[in-house]
């Protein structure tokens, strides 16, 4: 036969008047009155049928139906403190996953992962490639960095750091042979592009009135790359025009390994810091905000 628990808080009454022998240490420490106390006892006698506690002069002792559930109490208590402190430990000791595309690891966060160090000496972070395409979703993180277009899922999150800007580029010794004052003109040449962004190249064409068919005729003979990190390298090595957010190839243009003579357009896409719903509420803003701010500042401060 099964049998009914009693209330949790009448038990931690119980514990602590049992442990301090007195129903007004028991209120001092709990921090409830003394009344508080005599009730949740008053339920315990009626829970289990019988007084737990017999006046001893004036005060009061345990009766041996009480001595007996002292027994069972305390250690449940204590092992109940031993777990809380346990996860509490774990919680706290435990590092910020940051989960990142490759391309956004390799080519901006890693150069700046020093200063941040230095800067967020408390955030324990470890930094890992994101396992999906879709930010907010990868569990195990506790927060993604990357790339992607509002409207945000309803149950992450979400520190808007930056607009995402893209830019066409191509190596010096090929924009040689390209008329900068007409985009059109990067046309004769093959376009690189990444398959996970398919709308870049049109978003950019649009922007530069480009004819929509001549682009598909130069796509349609250009070439494809898994990783922007690829893509990037084959741009550098004169192979093609690529197409690529701004913020990434900035140490490129700032090094003159490539040019991008038409500047750069505005998308619909932000940079964001997510957090996934999975991610403890209580962790978040202690460790989430002061590391989107560091970021955006470092956005600010010039990529």
């Amino acid at each position: 036969m099964q049998h009914s628990m009693p209330p949790l808080g009448a038990l931690r009454a119980f514990e602590a008047t049992a442990r301090l022998g007195s129903v007004t240490a028991a209120a001092d420490e709990l921090s409830v009155t003394h009344g508080a106390i005599s009730r949740q006892l008053k339920s315990l006698d009626e829970h289990f049928g019988v007084p737990l506690f017999a006046k001893a002069g004036r005060g009061i002792t345990l009766t041996p139906h009480g001595e007996k559930l002292q027994n069972g109490v305390g250690e449940a208590f204590d092992r109940l403190k031993d777990s809380c402190a346990a996860l509490k430990h774990d919680v706290e000791e435990a590092p910020f996953t940051l989960a990142c595309p490759g391309s956004l690891l390799a080519r901006w966060l890693i150069p700046r992962l020093d200063r941040l160090h230095r800067e967020l000496p408390e955030l324990k972070l470890k930094v890992v490639v994101s396992e999906t395409e879709q930010p907010g979703k990868q569990t195990d993180a506790s927060a993604t960095l990357a790339f992607s277009e509002p409207p945000w899922p309803a149950d992450v999150e979400v520190f808007e750091l930056m607009p995402e800007q893209i830019c066409a580029v191509a190596s010096p010794q090929l924009m040689a042979h390209i008329d900068s004052t007409k985009p059109e003109t990067l046309f004769a040449n093959k376009l690189l592009y990444t398959a996970s962004r398919p709308q870049a190249w049109p978003q950019w064409a649009n922007a530069q009135d480009l004819e929509m068919a001549q682009l598909d005729q130069a796509l349609n003979e250009g070439q494809g790359f898994d990783h922007l990190y690829y893509l990037m390298e084959a741009a550098v090595a004169g192979l093609g025009v690529a197409i690529a957010p701004r913020l990434l190839v900035e140490d490129d243009l700032k090094s003159g390994r490539l040019v991008a003579p038409w500047g750069s357009i505005e998308t619909p896409a932000r940079l964001c810091l997510w957090l996934p719903s999975q991610t403890n509420v209580l962790t978040q803003p202690r460790q989430s905000e002061p590391l989107a701010a560091w970021l955006k500042r470092e956005l600010i401060d010039g990529h």
